[in-house]
């Protein structure tokens, strides 16, 4: 047998957008890794390259269209899936492949076989199961120490902003078993910190009217809190974290929190709220309006005083007036929104809101978002100031020479990439060593911006 004939094909991958969209990757790279491809970090030398999209806001599909050309331009031999996959062009046709008709294959959003069959129409290989080994947790894009726990595909709302569920179609909830199951694999695979993610996990189960599954022998119901209980109890063993996101402000919610007070998942909730004006949230189709929110958040702060709460806003939304904006801001303050992030309102092709009066000009789309972030990042420096003096658990991310020049961590408040970090300082005990992902414990004696400075005890 020849050296080419011992290679085993190499594939080039790329996965761009959110959280849901990287889980969906690290589906298809198990499966790759599992049959016997290689995978490559370049497209240069790859026998073919799989870009995984993103369709959601208009960068994003830019983003999206410019790497499946740069795939092309480098490789020449290209699938693309994702969100952007199953977007519509200006003819009618598949927007991909109007734009990039020489690309191989397009798929829509979690469509792991689809993908694979397009692999194996263009770069067959057989399966040795002697040589291919996947570890139980499958192929992970993350660092090892966390991982992201997909829940559910699809959505049952219909926001007049978002077309994610003509991509990715209504909610279809996992099997709570398969679930559980993965998240023990992960846990035994050395995972500290799990993060739960699908596009709406408050309503998980609901599509299946939150029936009676089975993990460990023992019947669990297909609904949130049994979930997130299940998982605290999976976690404790292993000292591991549970992070949720993506929470909608249900009332069932409100069982979550004492599971938090309690130290069994993390005081944290990731909740897109969009708006605080009950007629911008009309005009959005948003569930709940902006004063049982404020209540909803009151109401949980006392029965956590820890919990943290992160949230995503839109600014500039189709006929947002002043005062409308005004209450936002006033909004962001009252509640104390730990962790904000906010996007200017984008005419996403498809989106119904595109259609509703009082489109803003781009500037001032532009104007109020700064102005948001202006007031968020204050609300949120003061909010981390009161964290100056505590003792924190910190999950290192990186420590180069074992922490003695310190490092980087976060806290249970930090969920990764998306909110802020905590910077750890040289130890004082010349003993005192830190490994990543490990925890260590650290005295916060300074807040910089979205950070954390600390030092290691």
């Amino acid at each position: 047998m020849t050296d080419e004939q011992k290679r085993a094909p190499s594939v080039g991958f790329i996965s761009l957008g959110c959280p849901k969209a990287l889980t969906d990757s690290e589906l298809i790279l198990t499966q790759l890794s599992a049959e016997g491809y290689q995978t490559s970090k370049t497209f240069q030398g790859a026998d073919l390259v799989i870009v995984n999209t993103c369709g959601f806001i208009d960068d994003a599909v830019k983003e999206s269209l410019d790497t499946i050309g740069e795939a092309l331009a480098e490789n020449g031999r290209v699938i693309v899936t994702g969100c952007l996959g199953a977007k519509s062009g200006g003819s009618g046709g598949n927007l991909v492949r109007e734009l990039h008709p020489a690309v191989l294959a397009v798929t829509g959003p979690h469509a792991t076989q689809e993908v694979m069959d397009a692999v194996h129409a263009n770069l067959p290989k057989p399966h040795d199961p002697f040589v291919d080994l996947v570890p139980p947790a499958g192929i992970k894009l993350t660092p090892r120490h966390y991982a992201y726990l997909k829940i559910s595909e699809g959505c049952n709302h219909r926001c007049t902003f978002c077309i994610i569920p003509s991509m990715r179609g209504d909610l279809v909830s996992r099997p709570i078993g398969d679930v559980l199951k993965e998240a023990k694999a992960l846990f035994e695979g050395g995972v500290k910190e799990l993060l739960v993610i699908s596009q709406d996990t408050s309503a998980y189960g609901v599509d299946i009217k939150y029936r009676t599954g089975f993990w460990d022998g023992k019947p669990v119901r297909t609904r949130m809190l049994d979930l997130v209980a299940a998982l605290g109890d999976i976690a404790e063993p292993y000292g591991a974290w549970v992070r949720l996101h993506y929470v909608y402000p249900y009332p069932s919610v409100d069982e979550i929190i004492p599971l938090m007070a309690e130290g069994r998942v993390l005081p944290y909730l990731d909740v897109p709220l969009q708006h605080s004006h009950p007629d911008v949230l009309r005009r959005m189709k948003r569930p709940a309006s902006g004063e049982k929110n404020l209540e909803r958040i009151a109401r949980w702060r006392e029965m956590c005083p820890e919990l943290v709460i992160r949230s995503t806003f839109i600014a500039g939304f189709p006929g947002e007036t002043e005062a409308e904006f005004e209450h936002l801001l006033d909004f962001v303050r009252a509640a104390g929104i730990d962790r904000a992030g906010c996007f200017a309102y984008s005419p996403v092709e498809g989106a119904t809101a595109n259609d509703l009066p009082g489109m803003l000009p781009a500037e001032e789309r532009e104007a109020r978002r700064a102005r948001f972030m202006a007031v968020a990042e204050a609300v949120s420096a003061q909010r981390l100031q009161r964290r100056v003096g505590a003792t924190m658990q910190v999950l290192v991310d990186s420590a180069p020479g074992l922490g003695r020049k310190g490092g980087v961590g976060r806290s249970y408040a930090d969920a990764p990439e998306i909110d802020g970090v905590v910077r750890l300082l040289p130890p004082e005990k010349v003993s005192k060593t830190m490994k990543v992902g490990e925890f260590t414990k650290a005295r916060i004696v300074a807040a910089e911006g979205h950070d954390l400075v600390a030092l290691p005890i």
